[in-house]
């Protein structure tokens, strides 16, 4: 059966325990996901959104159980990617009637995948669709973050259902945010924003506007991941603002990979002397070949300079590394400095390529690096520790986002 939210609108999802990698294997997913699906009973019956594929079958009999699937009248699909509509092309084999309410794009990614012609019908912003004692309202959402994103409102309930905007990969059975561990959640909302979000900042903050101007009473926001905002759903919202405007902390991350630990000693010696120059500063260091790159990423996000690091190998950078900078490079993060080092025992190239891909990736670059040859004597570790005082120089006149 489903999970009764209100006395209309009922989850009917799935918990994924052991998730731990999503979108393939580019996303960590510690504390697992869910995979939310909700059915607003009224005069006319709506499903919004289904669940992952692998799912499909323990979904429609949730489904089943909730309600006679001859019974929905409507179905919404707020975003097409396979892990909210995996399960559309067993449902509407059952239901092959039911009009399915998306946005134009999301008809082109829906036929992309499952090459069905189902009853599509599009929906633009302001559109609304009578159910009976309420109606419900899209909002088209694109970018956040496919094209074809929308939200629905149940102007009834005045409930917002956000799908992958809100979300987070959290599996509980508690359900709502206010019986979940606080850090816990605020922290899966982080990641979930840094690692797919980030790069359309300006599509959030736009949206979150236009919202704001519709002056819409809101009581709950579901998303499609994780739990549902019903004590005070605005304070995900107000999060989402903070994080797509400049978001800083007072932090510097240091992200290296290293052959036979010179870079990591140059690493070690560079946040001395940063702490010793600022107490205050938080420092955390990462070694990207041994350590998690999703909550490297969160880390780079949270942070007021990043320094890279990397060992010179066939005058390039290490593998690791090479392939975290790329990812940091398409996340387009901002308002952030950064500078590289490194060490070698031929030739030398990696601090000049990382701080070309540093600047390839926006960030405001501090100086040219800093590179030690073979491991480093006392003399370089004064060098580092120099370096790691002159970055907090560089960092003056921080004011908290």
């Amino acid at each position: 059966m489903g999970i009764k939210i209100t006395d209309k609108v009922s989850w009917v999802g799935k918990v994924d325990w052991e998730l731990q990698k999503f979108h393939g294997e580019e996303l960590s997913t510690h504390k697992g996901s869910t995979y939310n699906s909700y059915l607003i009973q009224d005069e006319k019956n709506v499903l919004i959104d289904t669940v992952w594929t692998p799912y499909r079958d323990e979904f429609i009999a949730r489904l089943q159980e909730t309600i006679p699937l001859d019974r929905i009248d409507y179905v919404v699909v707020n975003h097409a990617e396979p892990d909210h509509s995996g399960a559309l092309p067993a449902l509407m084999k059952l239901i092959p009637d039911t009009p399915v309410f998306c946005t134009a794009n999301g008809v082109k990614s829906l036929r992309g995948m499952y090459h069905q012609d189902w009853d599509y019908r599009v929906v633009k912003t302001g559109a609304k669709l009578d159910i009976g004692s309420q109606e419900l309202l899209f909002v088209e959402a694109p970018m956040l973050h496919w094209p074809d994103t929308m939200f629905t409102y149940a102007m009834g309930e005045s409930i917002l259902f956000s799908n992958d905007a809100f979300g987070q990969h959290y599996a509980s059975e508690s359900l709502y945010n206010d019986r979940v561990d606080q850090a816990e959640l605020m922290h899966e909302c982080l990641k979930y924003y840094a690692n797919i979000l980030t790069p359309f900042s300006r599509q959030v903050d736009r949206k979150i506007k236009e919202w704001a101007g519709l002056d819409l009473p809101l009581s709950m926001i579901c998303p499609s991941h994780g739990i549902i905002w019903r004590d005070n759903p605005l304070q995900i919202v107000q999060q989402y603002i903070r994080w797509a405007n400049n978001y800083q902390e007072n932090q510097v991350t240091i992200i290296y990979d290293t052959m036979w630990n010179s870079t990591k000693k140059m690493a070690e010696v560079i946040a001395r002397g940063i702490s010793a120059a600022d107490s205050d500063i938080t420092v955390k260091m990462y070694n990207v070949g041994k350590q998690d790159k999703n909550d490297i990423i969160t880390e780079v996000f949270k942070s007021r300079a990043v320094l890279v690091g990397s060992s010179t190998i066939n005058r390039g950078i290490l593998s690791g590394m090479a392939g975290i900078l790329e990812e940091i490079k398409g996340l387009s993060f901002t308002n952030k400095k950064a500078a590289a080092f490194g060490s070698y025992g031929w030739s030398g190239e990696s601090v000049k390529i990382i701080t070309e891909e540093l600047r390839a990736a926006k960030f405001e670059v501090i100086n040219e690096g800093l590179k030690c040859l073979w491991t480093p004597d006392r003399e370089n570790e004064a060098r580092c520790y120099e370096f790691g005082q002159g970055i907090v120089a560089a960092l003056e006149g921080w004011q908290k986002v």
